[in-house]
């Protein structure tokens, strides 16, 4: 088992946690949640004997086996279903000895390490990898590619493959599906509800979490406190226990005549229609839950349109896509003032087109797109975090927007977002992505959108972030539709659902789990197409090569500027954790080194800004080459 006995864990001045208690026996699993800055990655840093308790123990057993998924590859060019097969270290040792022994002819060594192989498991282990790596969406002919060849959102998925094929009997698996689609994110909830060892999952995805761990433990003002049950159970006890204290119990008659009132106005509107009446049983919900999230630092709103129209929007007979390739034809949608439309569809299948179309960064190839007089637009996707003014603060932000509202006003407002007191004159030069997101909703809320368009929107925001977004888009008058894989924001804000495949868009009759059972159906369909055509590819190895070769060469130069940047990060990583171990001698705090510890501090302070600056530089630069790279495949 694990225990956490009295555990204090401090990084450089800052306290994390303090007389820690906690016990998770072996099989459970269990999910690990609190603000950013908490200290959740410094506890897996812990669990991973690269940190040390400040006092109190940390125990877990000697010969227990750990497997974590890593942040960064190395062996680029390893192919990669053996980069997978690597994290079977134990596998790789014996495989290692058997091929000395055979090279020296050593008959008893060759028996006998074939028997250590069979015990492995070791005849199955390419086939096991190749599972995983179709469980999270890499067909048959990326399996065989060099891990250089991909962008960094799939070399994600890699790192997180080769920590599955690990055997463990603890597995530690920070925000797993931030790079993966809602058909991926499926199956790993299917392959960790069979997991049979101890598991420890950082993730902001409500049902994710749900789905996945019998425990949840909560880090929050230095404490750690284990809930029994999944996150829903969780915000139902932490909600009992704040709604004893009279601060907490004002706050949630507030919330709840909020939920009151729009489940009211909805429950005019709404058919008997299943996914209308599950949102209804999603918002009941959400009115007994508020009190959880009663410290919670973000409360806003999107401003009521000052006009609007109706139809906002209408597209008939739409041919989409870039250029002379066209992803999606006869394409009809009318969206009227209270729409609510969820987009579900495969990877890669034409979801941002589509939402790109409806918001006029791309034009349709042909039909009609007829725009309301009144139509205003809000529309976030994850490239328009790059369209910040990177030396300007979120109160210029808003100033440039709006330059005769006064200053109390829009500080006002954007305190809403948490952007308060200092933290609003900063420059958006040292936030980090999920701050950034936060300032690009903050401007779409404010300029009165009749019809919200969301690719992604949750991608950077964490759980307290995403429910309040979640109730603003609840009380939104306009339309909505979005594209995520949060299936509880899918859930509690749209009344109907589109699937994008196969080149259309048709309404979809069903909810999310008959949306998961279509998955299902959609890959069995997809398999003997996708083998067929890697027949070609293998019985012509040239012109296999020459591709690739063309891929590679088209990609290197995005690809140079992001290994760059993620070497600056590794050497910038290897100076912080320099100061923070002197920050870490209690020496230093002494009067006579007053000025030593000043310097250090200020030294920290100042790497971990250009840390922040270079980690959003890299992700961009990963971003860009993820999207070069799938534009490039779809066009091959």
């Amino acid at each position: 088992m694990i225990r956490l006995q009295n555990l204090t864990l401090q990084r450089g001045p800052q306290r994390l946690l303090e007389d820690a208690e906690m016990t998770l026996h072996p099989g459970h699993k269990a999910g690990l949640i609190g603000a950013n800055g908490a200290g959740k990655s410094s506890l897996f840093a812990l669990f991973r004997g690269e940190l040390s308790a400040d006092a109190g123990d940390c125990l877990i057993p000697a010969d227990w086996r750990v497997a974590h998924m890593r942040q960064e590859i190395d062996a680029v060019e390893r192919q990669a279903v053996d980069y997978v097969l690597d994290g079977d270290l134990q596998l790789r040792k014996v495989q290692a000895e058997l091929a000395v022994a055979e090279a020296a002819h050593d008959g008893a060594a060759v028996a006998r390490l074939h028997t250590e192989l069979d015990t492995l498991d070791g005849y199955s282990a390419d086939a096991r990898a190749r599972k995983l790596l179709a469980g999270l969406g890499f067909d048959s002919a990326q399996m065989d590619r060099r891990v250089g060849d991909f962008s960094g959102g799939w070399r994600m998925r890699l790192n997180l493959a080769q920590a599955l094929m690990c055997p463990s009997d603890l597995l530690l698996l920070d925000e797993p599906t931030n790079h993966l689609d809602l058909d991926a994110i499926l199956w790993l909830e299917s392959w960790l509800k069979g997991y049979p060892g101890t598991l420890l999952l950082i993730s902001h995805d409500r049902d994710f979490l749900d789905a996945v761990v019998d425990h949840v433990a909560h880090l929050d003002q230095q404490k750690l406190t284990l809930y029994r049950g999944g996150y829903s159970a969780f915000e139902r006890t932490r909600a009992e226990r704040l709604a004893q204290q009279q601060q907490a119990y004002e706050k949630q008659q507030a919330q709840r005549a909020h939920m009151e009132k729009y489940i009211a106005r909805f429950k005019a509107q709404a058919t008997k229609a299943r996914q209308a009446q599950s949102r209804i049983k999603a918002l009941e919900r959400m009115e007994e839950l508020s009190a959880a999230h009663v410290d919670s630092p973000f409360d806003f709103s999107f401003r009521e349109a000052d006009k609007i129209s109706s139809p906002l929007l209408s597209l008939s007979e739409g041919r989409l896509g870039y250029g002379d390739k066209v992803v999606l034809e006869k394409v009809k949608l009318n969206l009227s003032p209270g729409a609510r439309l969820g987009l579900l569809g495969p990877n890669g299948a034409g979801k941002s087109t589509l939402i790109k179309n409806l918001s006029n960064e791309l034009q349709p190839i042909s039909g009609h797109l007829q725009r309301g007089e009144n139509l205003v637009v809000g529309y976030f996707a994850q490239h328009q975090l790059d369209a910040l003014d990177d030396k300007a603060s979120p109160l210029l932000h808003f100033q440039r927007l709006a330059p005769t509202e006064r200053e109390q006003t829009l500080r006002d407002f954007l305190g809403g977002f948490d952007f308060r007191g200092p933290r609003c004159d900063e420059p958006v030069l040292n936030f980090s992505g999920g701050e950034k997101a936060r300032l690009a909703l903050a401007l779409i809320a404010w300029g009165k959108p009749n019809l919200l368009l969301l690719d992604e929107p949750t991608n950077h925001l964490d759980l307290e972030m995403r429910l309040a977004l979640t109730m603003a888009l609840q009380e939104f008058s306009g339309a909505v539709v979005v594209v995520s894989h949060d299936r509880h924001l899918l859930k509690s804000t749209t009344d109907e659902f589109l699937l994008v495949a196969d080149g259309q868009v048709q309404p979809f009759d069903g909810d999310l789990e008959d949306y998961a059972r279509w998955l299902v159906d959609y890959r069995t369909r997809q398999a003997p197409t996708s083998s067929g055509e890697s027949n070609p590819d293998k019985s012509d190895k040239r012109v296999q090569r020459q591709a690739a070769a063309a891929l590679r060469q088209q990609l290197a130069p995005h690809k140079r500027e992001a290994d760059k940047l993620e070497k600056e990060l590794g050497q910038l990583h290897e100076k912080l954790a320099a100061v923070e171990a002197r920050l870490g001698d209690s020496g230093i705090y002494e009067a006579a080194r007053k000025d030593e510890l000043r310097d250090a501090l200020a030294e920290q302070a100042k790497l971990k800004s250009r840390e922040a600056d270079l980690e959003e530089s890299w992700m961009l630069a990963l971003e860009t080459l993820e999207a070069l790279q799938a534009e490039l495949e779809a066009a091959s």
